[in-house]
């Protein structure tokens, strides 16, 4: 039997199987494969939605994702369906937009109180779904508009039919029959392995092909890119792309794969959906603006949101033959994921970290350290070195306080270099409470970058935020992102007279100095000795960032106009490193510690050589675990 027999077969078993399960009332359509689900289209699916128990039981007996949805044809038109939902729902909920997802038959709802959408025990929804066969999908309105979210939406609704025909074929490739099973798994490093930066490794079995992660990085040309041209990775072969996170250096190539003709699934949550394509599209900019290769086109970050199946923490997802998918929390960024794949029938189970933080911040809960099975944890070690210490975050944040505070009180401006996802936010919750508690003057904090358009994204998911903001956005009715000290700064223009003004913080990216406005504001800022820069993050090697956090006292920049011109720089430079979205080492070795279960072997990633290689070492002595520090081209045999 050939490959494609195979798979026609299989579909055909399953099918029969559903059709065997059901009333004959159900008057199913088709049963069709959709990406990791069976979706049961039925011209009466009442019948199935009031026995929800039938189809629980059939889900467990196929160990496969099953989704209910009405046949096409029975689907009230979007203009009836919409009539119909304002007048089912109370106008105290509030509802502010309705789109429809063809490919998923799923009607949007955007309300300012989603639980009166919902109604009592679910009433509400039931009663939509009867009314007009759209399943209901509510959504908190976020109280900063997020342009970039409904573009996507734009996309997704407009794209359906492809959409649909994507998650078909994706569905034939997860489900088909499995042909060799020899238990062999082999991960390959194609980037950021004893290194920061184009995290990408290839995960094997004699079945499969996933690409974790597809990074670049930005502030090394001379290794930007993954190693892509590795004879193990073969595009047309892949079956999934995992991304952890959205920042660049973990996702900043994934459309890359689209322009190459990768046409298969990535897989992340849907906030590292939103993010990454922001800081995808931006990167673009920003590379073009400064003359740099554009690997990729904007059609290619649009081909990537079509293929993108989002997965919520803690769901199981099958995302090939032999493979299964579970993301988890991991504390660093918004809808940070630890990736955990379960690989064959309980043969073998690895949990990769990405970046994660195991304790607790402003602005998120800790990361996950507790997974069903483990053989291989796959680390981070960014901050993996003895000397790699943060003090605890009550003396971080007095620090911070004390900085800024004398430099306002001299008449000074504070430059605040920041990453726009994750770093950002946390900072201006830190100064949201430092003003409102009185610690530091109450003066502007003016952000500019991707900074505000970042925020809009995380108020639209605030059921990923702490317990802690939750709280207050929820039952206080107070979002710290909305307090009166920021102001969005929408016109470079601005930048001097911010800078010839009164004191002031400046939020600002990027984060490393490699280019955004930061640069510019530094380059104003520098010669003054009043004013102070404040390093919180990370400051790879070889960028600007990095040179100034070293000391150097002058530095040729670029002026607005373009001509180079050398920069004294006299004011104060700081470093505060509390802030981190990752762990530092003794962080890293508690979580080590407490993983569960106790993983047979441990790979260090993510770091700078002496680091990776220093705590595999370590946990090695610690733990008698067997650990490596692989090289980029590198391969492991895990089995």
């Amino acid at each position: 039997m050939n490959s494609e027999n195979g798979e026609e077969k299989e579909v055909t078993d399953v099918r029969e199987a559903v059709m065997k399960s059901l009333p004959r009332s159900a008057a199913i359509s088709s049963v069709e494969y959709e990406g990791p689900e069976i979706a049961i289209y039925s011209k009466a699916p009442k019948i199935l939605l009031d026995d929800g128990d039938r189809i629980k039981a059939l889900a467990r007996k196929m160990r496969k994702r099953i989704v209910v949805r009405s046949a096409p044809e029975v689907r009230l038109p979007h203009e009836d369906a919409e009539k119909a939902v304002r007048e089912l729902v109370p106008t105290e909920a509030e509802i502010t937009s309705i789109d429809f997802d063809d490919s998923r038959g799923e009607v949007v709802i955007e309300a300012q109180k989603p639980g009166l959408v919902i109604g009592r025990n679910g009433i509400t929804l039931r009663e939509i779904t009867r009314q007009t066969f759209w399943r209901p999908n509510v959504m908190r309105t976020p109280p900063m508009e997020s342009k970039l979210i409904k573009q996507i939406r734009y996309i997704v609704q407009t794209e359906s039919a492809t959409r649909n025909k994507v998650f078909r074929e994706i569905g034939r490739r997860i489900h088909r029959p499995i042909l060799i099973d020899n238990g062999w798994i082999r991960l390959t490093a194609l980037g950021g392995f004893r290194e920061v930066g184009r995290q990408c490794m290839l995960l094997q079995t004699s079945e499969t092909n996933i690409l974790l992660e597809c990074g670049v990085n930005v502030g090394a040309p001379d290794r930007a890119f993954p190693r892509l041209d590795m004879p193990e990775l073969n595009i047309d072969k892949l079956d999934a792309v995992i991304v952890s996170h959205a920042h660049l250096d973990h996702c900043g190539m994934v459309p890359f794969l689209f322009k190459y003709g990768y046409r298969g699934p990535v897989y992340m949550t849907a906030p590292t959906l939103n993010l990454s394509t922001l800081l995808q599209l931006d990167y673009l900019e920003v590379a073009e603006r400064e003359g740099k290769l554009r690997p990729y086109r904007d059609r290619d970050v649009k081909e990537g949101i079509i293929h993108t199946i989002p997965l919520n923490y803690g769901e199981v997802t099958d995302i090939a033959p032999d493979v299964r998918l579970t993301l988890h929390n991991a504390g660093h960024i918004l809808g940070s994921a630890i990736v955990h794949l379960h690989v064959g029938d309980g043969q073998y189970n690895l949990a990769y970290t990405g970046d994660f933080k195991f304790g607790r911040t402003r602005l998120l809960e800790p990361a996950t350290f507790t997974f069903p099975r483990l053989e291989t944890l796959i680390i981070e070690s960014t901050y993996g070195h003895p000397t790699d210490k943060m003090a605890p975050r009550q003396e971080v944040e007095r620090k911070f306080a004390s900085v800024i505070k004398r430099t306002i009180e001299r008449r000074g401006k504070v430059l605040i270099p920041v990453l726009a996802v994750g770093r950002a936010q946390e900072i201006m919750l830190v100064l949201e409470d430092l003003v409102t508690t009185g610690r530091i003057p109450k003066v502007p904090v003016y952000i500019e970058g991707m900074i505000a358009q970042a925020t809009a994204i995380h108020t639209t998911h605030p059921e990923a935020l702490s317990k802690k903001i939750r709280e207050k956005i929820f039952h206080q009715g107070v979002n710290p992102f909305l307090n009166e000290i920021f102001t969005q700064v929408d016109n470079p223009d601005q930048r001097e007279q911010i800078v010839a003004g009164e004191p002031c913080i400046i939020m600002a990216t990027s984060g490393m100095l490699a280019g955004g406005p930061s640069v510019d504001y530094f380059r104003l800022l520098a010669p003054d000795v009043n004013n102070a820069v404040v390093f919180v993050s990370y400051q790879g090697e070889g960028t600007l960032g990095r040179r100034v956090q070293k000391g150097w006292k002058e530095i040729q920049m670029r002026n607005r106009e373009g001509n180079v011109t050398v920069v004294p720089v006299n004011l104060t430079v700081e470093t505060v490193e509390g802030f981190s979205g990752h762990s530092d080492r003794k962080q890293i070795l508690s979580f080590v510690k407490r993983v569960s279960p106790v993983p047979e072997m441990i790979l260090t990633c993510h770091g700078e050589a002496t680091k990776c290689m220093n705590l595999a070492s370590t946990i090695h002595k610690a733990l008698n675990i067997e650990t490596k520090a692989l090289t980029v081209t590198e391969s492991a045999k895990l089995r």
